[in-house]
C-alpha cells in the first residue's frame, strides 16, 4: 500500500506530460497526486468546491521550441513566458533593489543631471510641493545644459501621466510642467493619458477625484540612458519621503532601456499632447480617447502597444539565438573583444503588460497560470498595501496547495487612514476584507498554508505591491500577525497620522482595479530559481 502511494506522484507526473496547455487540469492532478502523498491531510475541512478553482486559469502558452541547453538559464519553468513577452538577459551584478524613498529620489536627480540622451519618466502624477519641484528644476538644469555645450547633445524627455489624476486642482502636474514645454519645446514631450472609458454623459456627471476610479494611466518607469527604475512610486513628496515602496534599479541594460522608451512612447502616441498654453491636443493621426468611436480607439491603441511587445520579442529571439545557437558560439572574451565589456547574463527579465481598455492581459494571465503551478512545497510570498483579492486569485490562494505569506498594510500606514470624509473609512473597510479572507482561510483550517502579516511603522505608510522578494527590508517596521477576531474599530487604533489622502484606491496586481488600467509588472528570474515579481 505504500509502495502504491509513493508511486502515485510518479503516475500523476507522467501523465502531466500528456496535457499540453492545461495548466488548470494539471494543477488538479498535482493536487491528487500530493493527497496520495499526504494522508495526514485527509482531517482537514476544505471545501471541494475550491478544486474547481485552478480549472478557471487560461491555457498556458507551451514553448515552441525544445528547451534550450546551451542557454546560461538552463530549463527554467518561466521559459514559456517569452512566447508573450520578450525575455530580456542581464548580468545580476546590474540589478540594484534600493531600501528607502530617499534613496529613490536622489538617484532620480542624480540620474537625470547626468543624463546624455533620454530621460522617460511614466508615473500616475507629479505632485506639486517642493520635492518635485526639486525634481523639475533637476529636468530644466540638465536640458539647460545639453543646449549650452560645445556639441549639444539630443536630449530627450518624455513624461507620461494619467489625464485625470494630473489635471486635478488649479496648481497640477500640468501646471508643473509647463515652464519645460514652454522653454524646450522640441525636447520635451508630454503625453496624458485618458481612458475611453469616461466619456460622454458619464464623463460630465463624475465629479473631480471620483472619476479617477473609472481607469488610469498606472504605469511606474523611471529610465535614465541605458538605466532603468522600475517602482511602485508616484513623483509626488511622501513617495521620496515616508511612503515605503519597492525600487529595482537595472544598470546599463540598453535593451531593456529600449523597451520601456518604445513602450511609454506607444501608450504617449494614443494619449493627448500637453501644449505650452495648457491645452490638449490628439496625435496626429490618432482617434479621441473620448470624443472618437470607442472601439477604433482601443484597436487602434492595441495595435500601437502590442506592435512593441512583438517587435521587441522577435528582436530578443533573434539575439537569443544569435548569442547561443550560433555556429560559432561567442565567449566572453570574444564579447569583450567587441567592445561589450557587461558580464553574462544569469538573470532573466519579463515585462508584463496589462491594458484592460485595449484587451491587453498579459500580467493577468501570467500571474494566474504562476499561482495556478505553485504546488505544495511551494512557497508564494505576495505584498500590498490595498489587500482585496480578485475571486479568482483567491481561489487559488485557497485551492492550491503552495504556503502563502501575505503581506499588507495596517490601518495606521494605509494612505487613507485620518483622511476626512468617505476615504477615512477606507482603512477599515480593508481591514474586514481581510477579516473575511482570514475567516475563510481559518474555516478551512489553513492557518499554517496561508499567514497574514501587517506592516506597520509610525509616521510611515506603505504603498509595495508585489512579491515579497522584491520589497526592500523593513526597516524600522514592524510585522504583525492579523487576528480574525480582531474588530475594525480595534484594528484601526487611536493614533497615527495621513500623509496621503488620496481618496482613489490604487492597486496594481491583486484587486479588480488592475483590470481597468495600464500596468506593468516585471517578473526577474535569477540563476539561483528563485524568482520576484516588482509590480509596477
Amino acid at each position: 500500500m505504500a509502495a502504491a502511494a509513493a508511486a502515485g506522484p510518479v503516475f500523476w507526473r507522467r501523465l502531466l506530460g500528456l496535457l499540453p496547455g492545461r495548466p488548470g487540469l494539471a494543477a488538479l492532478l498535482g493536487r491528487l497526486s500530493d493527497r496520495l502523498g499526504r494522508n495526514r491531510d485527509r482531517g482537514r475541512r476544505r471545501s471541494p468546491w475550491l478544486l474547481l478553482g485552478p480549472l478557471l486559469s487560461p491555457t498556458v502558452p507551451q514553448v515552441t521550441s525544445p528547451p534550450c541547453c546551451l542557454c546560461p538559464e538552463g530549463v527554467h519553468r518561466f521559459q514559456w513566458i517569452r512566447n508573450l513577452v520578450p525575455e530580456f538577459g542581464v548580468s545580476s551584478s546590474h540589478v540594484r533593489v534600493l531600501s528607502s524613498p530617499a534613496e529613490f529620489f536622489e538617484l532620480m536627480k542624480g540620474q537625470i543631471k547626468v543624463a546624455k540622451r533620454r530621460v522617460v519618466m511614466a508615473s500616475l502624477y507629479l505632485g506639486t510641493g517642493p520635492l518635485e519641484q526639486e525634481l523639475v528644476d533637476c529636468l530644466e538644469s540638465t536640458l539647460e545644459k545639453s543646449l549650452q555645450t560645445k556639441f549639444p547633445s539630443d536630449l530627450k524627455v518624455s513624461i507620461l501621466l494619467d489625464f485625470t489624476r494630473g489635471s486635478r486642482g488649479r496648481k497640477n502636474s500640468r501646471t508643473m510642467l509647463l515652464p519645460l514645454l514652454q522653454r524646450f519645446p522640441e525636447q520635451v514631450r508630454v503625453s496624458l493619458f485618458h481612458t475611453p472609458n469616461l466619456r460622454g454623459l458619464l464623463r460630465l456627471l463624475i465629479p473631480e477625484r471620483f472619476n479617477e476610479t473609472i481607469g488610469l494611466q498606472h504605469i511606474k518607469v523611471y529610465l535614465f540612458d541605458n538605466n532603468v527604475i522600475l517602482s511602485g512610486a508616484n513623483l509626488s513628496d511622501s513617495y521620496f519621503t515616508n511612503r515605503q515602496d519597492r525600487y529595482v534599479f537595472l544598470q546599463d541594460c540598453p535593451e531593456v532601456a529600449d523597451f520601456f522608451t518604445e513602450l511609454v512612447g506607444a501608450v504617449g502616441d494614443v494619449s493627448l499632447q500637453l501644449r505650452g498654453d495648457d491645452t490638449v491636443q490628439v496625435a496626429e493621426g490618432m482617434v479621441h480617447p473620448y470624443k472618437g468611436d470607442r472601439a477604433a480607439y482601443c484597436q487602434a491603441a492595441n495595435k500601437r502597444v502590442m506592435d512593441v511587445i512583438n517587435s521587441a520579442r522577435t528582436r530578443q529571439q533573434m539575439l537569443h539565438a544569435q548569442t547561443f545557437h550560433s555556429d560559432s558560439l561567442w565567449t566572453q572574451e570574444d564579447a569583450a573583444a567587441a567592445g561589450d565589456r557587461r558580464p553574462a547574463p544569469d538573470t532573466w527579465i519579463y515585462p508584463l503588460i496589462q491594458m484592460k481598455p485595449f484587451e491587453i492581459h498579459i500580467d493577468e494571465i501570467v500571474t494566474e497560470t504562476l499561482l495556478t503551478e505553485a504546488e505544495r512545497g511551494a512557497k508564494v510570498y505576495l505584498t500590498t498595501g490595498y489587500f482585496n483579492l480578485t475571486q479568482a486569485y483567491m481561489d487559488l490562494v485557497l485551492g492550491t496547495r503552495a504556503e502563502y505569506q501575505i503581506l499588507l498594510a495596517s490601518p495606521e500606514v494605509n494612505g487613507f487612514f485620518g483622511a476626512k470624509g468617505v476615504a477615512g473609512a477606507i482603512p477599515a473597510a480593508y481591514v474586514h476584507i481581510e477579516q473575511q479572507f482570514y475567516s475563510e482561510v481559518c474555516s478551512l483550517g489553513q492557518q499554517e498554508r496561508v499567514q497574514l502579516q501587517e506592516y506597520w511603522r509610525r509616521g510611515w505608510t506603505f504603498h509595495a505591491k508585489g512579491a515579497r522578494a522584491a520589497v526592500p527590508e523593513v526597516r524600522g517596521g514592524v510585522l504583525r500577525h492579523l487576528r480574525a477576531a480582531e474588530s475594525a474599530r480595534e484594528a484601526m487604533g487611536e493614533d497615527g497620522d495621513s500623509t496621503d489622502q488620496e481618496l482613489l484606491l490604487r492597486t496594481d496586481r491583486w484587486t479588480p482595479r488592475w483590470r481597468r488600467d495600464l500596468s506593468v509588472s516585471v517578473l526577474l528570474r535569477g540563476s539561483s530559481g528563485n524568482s520576484c515579481q516588482p509590480g509596477a
